[in-house]
């Protein structure tokens, strides 16, 4: 993902500068000096555009009485109605604007609070949020190009006034989460299966999050024969892993709660062939509890935060689950075997 840099002050005379425009061709502070200093060529571009809506661009290569390569004008729109999501999938717009321009390196010059609806240093962090995670990209087992496309690599962030110190690791430690819950979600079965993402769990020791991995002489000892049922026709033995985060040690704990199903043939009840491999996805929330883990931990939130994911497959063999099968859940009551396919609802049981 890209890099992200927050500093104070106005952005570079050279290179490619990103500047707002709110709803539907007015000029902010960035804007107007720019458009002074270009003699009117912003202005004159929007009224010949009929401004810009939210999201939409206007690109101006080589503006005349500026040093830029680019001057990339982004509508805003109306500040009041922007919401935190907004601006998150506009700063996501702008870093795929650029992308597509093939520009590895820009600048955001600065928005004040008004243009954006929220404290500037905020919105600014919203944006940059939103700009990182459109980067993203799981390309592990890709054979490289001959030659690379090129790709945005760096955004620098310019506020007005000074940045403060925790934001920039606040955004970094929220990416960081939402990349690896993604990466989790791309990682082929023969590659994430029970045991291996259980063993992926334990990086997050790293981040003083303290992790329990059950196998399955513990789940059968709580008497976890639901999601027990579901993995015995795997020869994938399944997990349950335990993640806690103590930021605030006396707060009631929140607790997050992710099916892990890192594949799902549908069992005895099989699913048809076609579309199968995406069976592969059926672990999404698990990794989404995993990366959230990651971010809460990463962020140093002042928080009592568990997360328990259950980890299985779900296939067809001689030991496999069969319709009409009777099994017992942890909460001692027992559930009738139907359909094999409707295996998420054991593995949470």
């Amino acid at each position: 993902m890209i890099e992200l840099n927050f500093v104070e002050g106005e952005w570079p005379a050279s290179g490619t500068v990103v500047v707002g425009i709110t709803a539907p061709s007015a000029l902010g502070a960035a804007a107007t000096s720019l458009d002074k200093k270009s003699k009117g060529l912003i202005r004159k571009a929007l009224e010949r555009a009929g401004g810009l809506k939210h999201g939409k661009f206007l690109e101006l290569v080589l503006p005349r009485g500026l040093d830029l390569d680019r001057l990339l004008l982004v509508g805003i729109g109306k500040p009041e109605g922007l919401s935190r999501l907004d601006r998150e999938e506009l700063g996501a717009s702008i870093a795929r604007k650029l992308e597509a321009l093939a520009v590895e390196d820009a600048a955001l010059a600065p928005l004040d609070g008004l243009e954006l609806g929220a404290d500037a240093a905020a919105a600014a962090a919203d944006l940059a949020l939103g700009a990182k995670l459109a980067s993203y990209a799981f390309r592990k087992y890709q054979t490289p190009d001959k030659e690379e496309p090129k790709r945005l690599g760096r955004l620098t962030v310019h506020l007005a006034a000074a940045p403060d110190a925790d934001r920039p690791a606040l955004v970094e430690a929220q990416a960081a989460g939402v990349a690896l819950a993604r990466d989790l979600v791309s990682e082929p079965a023969n590659v994430l299966y029970p045991e291996s993402f259980a063993e992926r769990c334990r990086e997050l020791e790293e981040l003083g999050v303290e992790v329990e991995v059950l196998g399955e002489a513990e789940l059968e000892k709580l008497g976890m024969r639901a999601l027990l049922g579901v993995a015995q026709g795997s020869v994938r033995q399944p997990r349950v892993v335990v993640m806690r985060w103590r930021g605030a040690e006396q707060a009631e704990p929140l607790v997050l709660v992710g099916k892990g199903v890192c594949f799902d043939t549908g069992g005895i009840s099989i699913k048809p062939a076609g579309g199968m491999e995406e069976m592969k996805w059926d672990m999404a929330g698990a990794g989404a509890v995993v990366g959230a883990m990651h971010a809460i931990a990463g962020r140093q939130a002042r928080a009592h935060v568990v997360g328990i994911i259950g980890l299985v497959e779900n296939m067809p063999s001689g030991t496999a689950q069969r319709p009409g099968d009777v099994v017992e859940a942890m909460s001692g009551k027992t559930i009738e075997i139907i359909n094999t396919d409707a295996e998420g609802r054991l593995v949470l049981a």
